[in-house]
């Protein structure tokens, strides 16, 4: 019984084998074209490349060691305690993605000034978004053929400087900002807090000068969220500090000029006065005194609140681009073209 079970497996391959090599016009047909059009479309498309940046961010946590412990011991199960334990900020790290990605972030981009690797384009990364990138010939077929049905488009003046309403962009912003936002990836690892930036880009060169500039921007967004408060109190601190400063040096100097021009006068009014005078700058001096120290803690808080970058991997003009994977994909597409073939075939004999 089993040995007929096996005959009968080997006689179905068999047919199915048969079955395929009795359409093998179809094959020679069918499988030339789509390999042509498969080669004809990979090639089209423009290649890319890929330049990244690491950082692992210095945290100065002032809640103490106890909650960073905890932290580290639970990262290395895999587990994010998240809340007051891993972040004193608003935000967890794991929100920079949605920073780095939001439109007022990448308009900050449009007028950065960018050189192509051949040195022939110079000019803002708005324009360079707008009117130097590749696209497949096909495109301008269907753009043509929309021009046909659609009305045409204001002209855009804007070219990338000046002032821009991110509440209300125009078509052609709201276009660009999505293409950059396709172009850049960022990712935080949670057990590390490494934070990866990954910029791609037509042109080797300002993919790695769009990476620098979005490390820069984000190291600055971070540096200014986690300052912001120590900074207004500093300000704040040295606004008192340089009125109490100025209110001591003025009763200094009030008493100092009361005392030489009264050296002589031994009348009990003038020693009240006196005593009146230096009882006023002494309180004057130890208000400025306090608050010299004050200004000083209030220094060392914004030092202690500024996060300090370790750049683990630097941006650097790649050499060879990240893709389209020319081979591979039209490798896939053939054998996915003889699978479909062959279905298709036995389900006909059927």
């Amino acid at each position: 019984m089993e040995q007929d079970n096996k005959n009968l497996k080997v006689i179905d391959l068999t047919k199915i084998i048969k079955t395929l090599l009795k359409h093998k016009k179809a094959y020679m047909t069918i499988m030339p074209i789509v390999f042509v059009i498969s080669c004809i479309f990979i090639l089209s498309q423009p290649r890319y490349y890929r330049s990244e940046v690491k950082l692992a961010p210095e945290w100065n946590d002032p809640s103490g060691s106890m909650s960073g412990s905890l932290s580290s011991l639970a990262s290395s199960f895999g587990v994010n305690l998240g809340g007051k334990m891993t972040s004193i900020d608003a935000f967890s790290p794991e929100l920079y993605p949605d920073i780095v990605t939001s439109s007022n972030f990448i308009v900050k981009l449009f007028p950065t000034k960018i050189t192509t690797k051949d040195k022939v384009t110079t000019c803002k990364y708005y324009t360079y978004i707008k009117d130097k990138q590749k696209s497949p010939w096909w495109n301008k077929i269907i753009e043509g053929a929309k021009g046909l049905f659609v009305k045409k488009k204001q002209i855009d003046t804007f070219n990338g400087v000046g002032k821009v309403n991110t509440f209300m962009l125009t078509k052609t912003q709201d276009d660009i900002v999505q293409n950059i936002k396709s172009k850049i990836k960022c990712a935080v690892d949670k057990k590390t807090s490494v934070i990866s930036i990954t910029v791609e880009d037509q042109d080797p060169c300002v993919s790695a000068e769009i990476a620098i500039l979005v490390k820069k921007n984000l190291q600055s967004f971070i540096t200014d969220y986690r300052t912001s408060k120590a900074r207004k109190d500093l300000d704040y601190t040295k606004k008192l500090y340089l009125e109490a400063k100025s209110n001591y040096e003025k009763a200094r100097r009030l008493y100092a000029s009361y005392s030489d021009a009264n050296q002589d006068v031994m009348l009990e009014s003038y020693k009240s006065k006196v005593d009146d005078l230096e009882n006023d700058m002494q309180l004057k001096y130890n208000i400025y005194s306090m608050l010299t120290t004050q200004l000083q803690q209030a220094m060392a808080k914004v030092q202690e609140r500024t996060p300090a970058f370790t750049e683990l991997t630097s941006a650097s003009v790649p050499q060879k681009p990240a893709g389209p994977k020319r081979m591979i994909f039209v490798l896939a597409i053939m054998v996915i073209c003889f699978i479909i073939i062959s279905f298709y075939m036995i389900i006909k004999e059927k």
